[in-house]
């Protein structure tokens, strides 16, 4: 199978590609890691008007009723760029429980729109990512998916990953009845892939610009093998794990969970990769939290357990591998 983007997807990947450039997102996520979401949140209104937000979204309830394929073209450009708030929540997880369990066209429609969404959905992912910036607030579990309170705070190793502790609102009814279908969890599974991805990406470049402007003995250190060998290495996790993204993405059900498990363990891999080996070529400075390097370090640890650990997801590509092999 090819995994090539059509014109229409390329020009897609393009426009966000130039959005986010043109935005300060390392400034937006310094602020956002202090509590000021105000930058943050007028990017986040600008890729909602270029239809992000309304990618997973049914027609019906006014969405663009895209595939998943937009979806990880759309968080890839988001972890290049740093940029923070709860976008797999918004744009992965809630559309598609919402849209598959029916009934909830008007929180769709606001999803759509570009409203802030989030939601914790123990076990795999307790706590709700930026409770405190967004309007809507919920929590997946046996019940239902039922809005919810913010609670306290949690400490998080990616200080722009603010994570809250939430509380069901007694007596409301469940927006959703029941628990949420797997799909959800999956897509927002391959959405946090992606965004390693894209930071595994912007680590990359960002260490092949460095090694060429910082001379040693004379010459720059990139042109020394054992540098070369260190990012070729990372270039190649980043290049074979960007095929399981895009078969995840088109893996039907039968394959999803399977498909989706090892793209996460094979993005998280290759970004962890990445910021090793940044880490290491920028020397004593790459350890500093003033160097922007840091926010993507620190996003990719992070994002690292987020949406089901690398054991928890390793374990689910086993599942599915040990009955095919001893069928």
């Amino acid at each position: 199978m090819r995994f090539e983007h059509t014109e229409e997807q390329r020009d897609f990947a393009r426009s966000i590609d130039q959005l986010l450039v043109s935005a300060d997102t390392v400034a937006a996520a310094r602020a956002w890691a202090d509590g000021d979401h105000a930058p943050g949140l007028a990017v986040w209104h600008r890729l909602a008007d270029q239809g992000v937000n309304a990618l997973l979204v049914p027609e019906e309830a006014g969405g663009l009723g895209a595939s998943a394929i937009e979806l990880v073209i759309a968080l890839e450009a988001i972890g290049r760029h740093a940029l923070p708030g709860p976008w797999v929540e918004s744009v992965a997880y809630l559309p598609a429980a919402l849209a598959d369990a029916g009934g909830a066209d008007d929180l769709l429609a606001a999803l759509a729109e570009g409203s802030v969404a989030t939601v914790a959905a123990p076990p795999q992912t307790p706590y709700a990512l930026d409770a405190d910036a967004a309007d809507h607030v919920l929590l997946a579990d046996a019940g239902g998916l039922r809005a919810a309170t913010a609670g306290e705070m949690l400490t998080s190793v990616d200080r722009t990953r603010r994570l809250h502790r939430v509380v069901a609102d007694g007596g409301a009814a469940p927006v959703v009845a029941g628990p949420p279908d797997s799909r959800a969890f999956d897509l927002a599974a391959l959405a946090t892939a992606a965004q390693l991805l894209g930071a595994g990406e912007r680590l990359l470049a960002d260490s092949v610009a460095y090694v060429q402007q910082r001379r040693q003995f004379g010459r720059p250190i990139g042109s020394y093998q054992a540098i070369k060998h260190h990012l070729a290495d990372v270039r190649i996790a980043l290049d074979f794990a960007r095929p399981l993204v895009d078969g995840a993405a088109l893996a039907g059900d039968d394959t999803r969970t399977r498909d989706v498990s090892a793209a996460k363990v094979a993005c998280g891999d290759a970004a962890h990769l990445a910021s090793r080996v940044a880490l290491q070529v920028h020397g004593a400075i790459g350890y500093t939290a003033e160097l922007d390097l840091s926010l993507w370090i620190l996003k990719v640890r992070a994002l690292a357990g987020a949406w089901g650990t690398p054991a928890f997801h390793r374990s689910r590509v086993l599942a599915a591998l040990v009955p095919a092999a001893g069928s």
